[in-house]
C-alpha cells in the first residue's frame, strides 16, 4: 500500500461510495436485493491467537434478505501486482471469521456469514495475478487436490474497466476512476463539475470534503509533482483554480505525461524482452511469473537478465537472497 492510502480509505469510508461500487461494477442479480440503507462500516482490526495486532483494510456489512453480507475491500492502489494476493485475502478473511466466531456473530442457522473480497487496483500494468487460490497451488495427485484451500476474490482493475455506463448513471466510483485516468486539465474540470453537482446536498458535505482532500493530496500532486497548491477548502475552489491557470497547467501536464509515458514504455519494453527470453529458455511462463515480471523494477529486470544464461531454472533466476 502506498502513502496515500488514508485518502483512498477516507473516500471508501462513505456508504455512498460502497453503494456505487456494488451497483456500478458488480453485474449480478443479488446486488439488487441488498438493503443499502443498512450499510455500516465495521472494525477491520483483529488480534490473532498469538496476540499480534493486524490492521486490515476497509470492511463493510449490508443486509441481504434476512442476513448480513460482509464486504472486504482491499485497496491495492499501488503500481505493483502482488502475485500472492489470494493468500493474503485467505489470511484476512480467516481473521475476520475468527473474530466473528468469538463475537458469536453468526447467522440464524449458526453458520458464518458470506464474505465478498474485492481488490481495487489502479496500477499502470494490467493485473495478471491469479484471482483464485487454487491456481497458486501445485496440482496434487488423486483426491489430494480436494483438500486444498479455496478462495476467489473479485478484481476491479481500474485500467481495464470501461466506466462509461456507470458514469452516465451518476456513479461516484466511476467518477473516481475517470479522475484517476485523466491526463488533461479539461477532463479533470469536467469531472469536478459533475461531482460538485452530485454532492451539493448539505448531508454530503463529508464525502465532498473527502474528494477534495483526495484531489489535492493524491491526484494533482501525482500529475504535477513539486507544484505547491494554494489552500483550498472545496471542489469548487479547485475547479476555479484550474480554470484560472489552464494554459500553464496544460503545458506542464502534457510534458509530465510524455515523460511518464517514455519511462513506462522503456520499462515495459525491457519486461517484454526478458519475458520472451525466459519463455525460450524455460518454456511457457505461469501467470504468477508474468505478474512478477510486470511488477519488477528496472534494477530487478536488469539483474535477472544478467542471470538468465547461468540459471538452471526460474527458482535460481529469482533467488535474490542467495546472491
Amino acid at each position: 500500500m502506498n502513502t496515500h492510502d488514508p485518502s483512498y480509505k477516507l473516500l471508501f469510508s462513505h456508504p455512498q461510495m460502497v453503494r456505487d461500487l456494488l451497483l456500478g461494477f458488480i453485474d449480478e442479480p443479488w446486488v439488487g436485493e441488498l438493503d443499502f440503507d443498512t450499510l455500516e462500516q465495521v472494525s477491520g482490526s483483529y488480534v490473532t491467537d498469538d496476540l499480534r495486532d493486524r490492521e486490515d483494510d476497509i470492511l463493510w456489512r449490508v443486509r441481504f434478505r434476512d442476513r448480513w453480507l460482509y464486504l472486504y475491500l482491499l485497496l491495492e492502489f499501488q503500481s505493483s501486482v502482488d502475485p500472492y494476493m489470494a493468500v493474503r485475502l485467505l489470511t484476512y478473511i480467516g481473521l475476520l471469521y475468527q473474530d466473528l466466531i468469538k463475537q458469536r456473530a453468526l447467522t440464524y442457522s449458526g453458520k458464518l456469514p458470506p464474505v465478498l473480497p474485492i481488490v481495487l487496483y489502479n496500477g499502470r500494468t494490467r493485473w495478471l495475478a491469479a484471482t483464485e487460490l487454487l491456481d497458486l497451488i501445485e496440482p496434487a495427485p488423486g483426491r489430494l487436490r480436494d483438500y486444498a484451500p479455496r478462495l476467489k476474490y473479485l478484481l476491479l482493475d481500474e485500467g481495464a474497466i470501461d466506466e462509461s455506463a456507470p458514469w452516465a448513471l451518476r456513479n461516484l466510483v466511476a467518477a473516481l476512476f475517470r479522475l484517476e485516468k485523466s491526463r488533461a486539465p479539461d477532463t479533470l474540470r469536467d469531472v469536478l463539475s459533475a461531482l460538485i453537482d452530485w454532492l451539493a446536498a448539505p448531508e454530503q458535505a463529508g464525502l465532498r470534503r473527502a474528494f477534495t482532500v483526495w484531489v489535492k493530496r493524491v491526484l494533482i500532486p501525482g500529475r504535477l509533482p513539486g507544484v505547491n497548491l494554494p489552500e483550498v477548502a472545496d471542489l469548487l475552489e479547485i475547479k476555479t483554480m484550474l480554470a484560472e491557470t489552464v494554459i500553464e497547467w496544460t503545458e506542464d501536464w502534457k510534458q509530465q505525461g510524455l515523460q511518464q509515458g517514455l519511462q513506462q514504455g522503456l520499462l515495459e519494453g525491457e519486461c517484454l524482452i526478458l519475458q520472451r527470453q525466459l519463455t525460450k529458455r524455460f518454456g511457457p511462463l505461469t501467470e504468477e511469473t508474468q505478474a512478477r515480471l510486470q511488477s519488477a523494477t528496472r534494477e530487478q529486470l536488469e539483474a535477472w537478465g544478467e542471470r538468465i544464461l547461468d540459471a538452471r531454472n526460474l527458482h535460481e533466476l529469482f533467488d535474490d537472497e542467495s546472491r
